[in-house]
């Protein structure tokens, strides 16, 4: 069984909801699951929520993001430790294709960049389920939210998506077509965290 699991893909994508379908039903199976989210709700976390309505500077927007993720890494580390099943909605790579996407005209190869800049001090997931939709069609789905945040913009989810496939080649992704039914996500990503 995995024991550290993240749930990536563009706003409009569905792996919230899939992300907390899959936590309700392994805790009514009786695993010991718990579900994190990115950016956490704590105080880095409030703050990165800020820089992204606010469209900060990507600089701050980014390293706001490392250090949410360094406190939520922590958390993370400590309930592996404990034995429980950790299932995350955004880690690492969500920072590395959306950062990526805000910095290419401000660093030479930002994705190689972000890459080493998070790599150290956090957990390494076991597997990492993305969440593959058109960002025209995952822009329809979210068309009703009260109000958009800035990354919610086709151009700028066509850039993100492309990032995400090229980081997606990694061994401990799991690529799955996120207009199949809901039911059918869940179902084969408990199927593949039991595993």
């Amino acid at each position: 069984m995995k024991r550290f699991v993240t749930f990536e893909g563009i706003d409009g994508s569905g792996k919230s909801t899939v992300s907390q379908q899959v936590y309700h039903k392994l805790q009514n199976q009786g695993v010991d699951v718990v579900l994190t989210v990115e950016p956490t709700d704590n105080e880095i976390g409030m703050f990165v929520q800020q820089c992204i309505e606010a469209g900060a500077d990507p600089f701050v927007t980014t390293f706001a993001f490392l250090a949410d993720r360094i406190q939520h890494g922590l958390e993370i580390q400590r309930h592996l430790d404990k034995g429980t099943l950790v299932l995350c909605d955004r880690y690492v790579d969500s920072t590395i294709a959306y950062q990526s996407a805000q910095l290419e005209s401000h660093v030479d190869n930002p994705m190689k960049w972000l890459k080493e800049l998070s790599r150290p001090r956090i957990p390494k997931p076991d597997r990492t389920f993305l969440f593959v939709i058109e960002p025209k069609q995952a822009i329809q789905r979210i068309q009703h939210r009260e109000s958009l945040i800035p990354f919610e913009k086709e151009q700028f989810l066509n850039k993100v998506a492309k990032n995400y496939l090229k980081l997606s080649t990694e061994k401990r992704f799991k690529n799955l077509d996120a207009t199949k039914p809901v039911e059918q996500l869940v179902s084969e990503c408990i199927k593949d965290i039991l595993e």
